[in-house]
């Protein structure tokens, strides 16, 4: 009997060994959603397909929402024809716009054909906006109100909305030509007697533009706790909502993004475990090949210098030291103010404020590095080669701490993602530019 077994990873891949599909079947039916995502995401994606394959309709369409984007977007690759109008289509617009960004061009070409323009017409709208704009992540207004209504109408429409409750946790007041005039929490409406207007309980929205980015909206809704977002055009016509709880996955998704980036590699679709070899060199290649042109620029500079280097060679065993510091100092810099930039706290117009902030942060940090590296340097190697890194390091540091400041700000303003940018080029200009100065340091110091 398929209650005698247990249902988890090894179950699974057993009954799959021995092709006893039937009992899979019946073990699978008996789980709810949450058992089955759990083992769906430790699966390899051949057989994560197979044991998808074998639910029903309707515990497949809950599951397959409840799945991570890369996740679905492997299962829809593989699934036949029926199985995606049977699952992709009952889902919401906002998630078929998601998966038809994640899948490859060709499949998703098959997935509009299958469903065809009329399932995928309200995706195809959300598809319109900005890949990284909310008008992408926006859900359809669930209940809205108008200002001349009572609020025991409102409440009428709330019972008959048979969604997610997040959704109606804060109702959008709307003018009958759509422009937002306010909002209603949920509780507002318990508050008062039904014969209550709704403009008399309406308070001032906060708003989202479709155009505004994803990041920056989610992170506003969970700051100012907001439970739904309202979202308009530009002629401030209510198009859309953000529930808190999408503002919540957009957040968790763009800190695994930056996370991974700044370990120089992309983000993984699926665990670690069960993502494939190839999946994990794609991820990682990129970058080792951009870091490898930081190497390349570096054997350039220390071949140009070699004749310094072969006079004094106790120069040599600094290199790594001062280009690891202004490797840091860039990096911690511009990992400060991508977060300021995530958070709102600066602007693309700040970028003299955030020059002249990081120059002065930079020198403090390299005056201080400067006197605690010429006494241990100088105790061992004399007084000109501890004057040498102690000069390095505090021309070095402000120079590395601006560069890491502002590139944030330029990778915005060319409308590139401050995460991948930064770390590449940081490290490229500052192993470089760190030789250069250390070197031409020397060469004035130490008259090599």
């Amino acid at each position: 009997m398929a209650q005698d077994l247990p249902f988890d990873v090894e179950t699974v891949r057993s009954l799959l060994g021995q092709q006893d599909l039937a009992r899979l079947a019946q073990l699978v039916r008996e789980q709810t959603g949450e058992r089955v995502v759990g083992v769906l995401k430790e699966l390899p994606i051949d057989e994560a397909t197979i044991l998808f394959r074998l639910l029903e309709k309707t515990p497949a369409v809950k599951v397959f929402d409840r799945l991570d984007p890369g996740l679905q977007a492997h299962l829809v690759s593989e699934l036949a024809d029926e199985h995606i109008a049977a699952v992709i289509g009952d889902l919401d617009p906002e998630e078929q716009a998601r998966l038809l960004d994640e899948v490859p061009a060709k499949v998703a070409k098959r997935m509009l054909a299958t469903l065809g323009p009329e399932r995928t017409s309200a995706a195809m709208t959300l598809l319109g906006y900005a890949p990284d704009s909310i008008g992408r992540r926006m859900s359809a207004v669930a209940v809205h109100a108008r200002p001349e209504e009572t609020l025991g109408d409102v409440r009428e429409r709330i019972c008959a909305f048979t969604g997610a409750s997040e959704e109606v946790a804060s109702i959008p007041v709307m003018s009958a030509h759509r422009r937002l005039m306010g909002m209603i929490d949920v509780t507002e409406l318990l508050r008062h007697p039904d014969e209550t207007l709704v403009a008399e309980v309406m308070a001032a929205p906060l708003f989202a533009t479709t155009s505004d980015d994803r990041e920056l909206v989610a992170r506003r809704t969970l700051d100012t706790g907001a439970t739904v977002m309202p979202i308009v055009d530009r002629e401030d016509r209510l198009v859309g909502i953000l529930p808190i709880k999408d503002a919540a996955r957009i957040d968790r998704e763009a800190i695994a993004q930056d996370q991974a980036r700044a370990g120089a590699s992309e983000p993984l679709a699926r665990p670690y475990l069960v993502t494939p070899v190839l999946a994990l060199t794609r991820a990682r290649v990129v970058w080792l090949l951009v870091l490898a042109l930081s190497g390349v620029l570096t054997v350039n500079v220390l071949e140009i210098f070699e004749a310094a280097l072969s006079e004094q060679v106790a120069l040599a065993l600094f290199i790594p030291l001062l280009t690891g510091i202004g490797g840091n100092t860039g990096s911690q810099a511009a990992t400060t103010v991508t977060r300021a930039l995530s958070l709102g706290e600066v602007r693309k117009r700040d970028v003299l404020r955030v020059a002249f902030k990081e120059v002065r942060t930079g020198l403090l940090l390299g005056l201080l590095l400067a006197v605690l590296a010429f006494t241990a340097a100088s105790a061992v190697y004399g007084l000109g080669i501890g004057s040498v890194v102690a000069l390095t390091l505090a021309i070095n540091c402000p120079i590395a701490a601006t560069v890491g400041g502002v590139i944030p700000l330029v990778a915005r303003a060319c409308r590139v993602d401050p995460a991948v940018f930064s770390t590449p080029f940081i490290s490229t200009f500052c192993d470089a530019s760190g030789l250069l100065i250390y070197f031409t340091v020397a060469l004035t110091v130490l008259g090599v």
